[in-house]
């Protein structure tokens, strides 16, 4: 048994995992930050700057999703 390769995989899991986290609830505190903007006298490009970020966030997110995916799955890239 090769111990140190199981932590080694758990630590990048935990980091991978909390990355993709911190990345999508970036994307929702913009999302809200824009639609509570929209609503007050904020600019109309710092509410375009705000939703822009957070469908970067949003899309950054769902590629690491589906490059685990495919990390995962045999099939797709075997």
């Amino acid at each position: 048994m090769h111990w140190m390769d199981y932590l080694t995989v758990f630590g990048v899991t935990l980091l991978a995992a909390l990355t993709v986290v911190c990345i999508y609830s970036f994307g929702v505190r913009l999302y809200a930050v824009s639609l509570d903007a929209e609503t007050g006298s904020t600019p109309r490009n710092r509410v375009a700057l705000a939703k822009a970020g957070a469908f970067a966030c949003f899309a950054l997110s769902a590629v690491a999703v589906l490059f685990g995916i495919y990390l995962i799955v045999p099939a797709l890239h075997g």
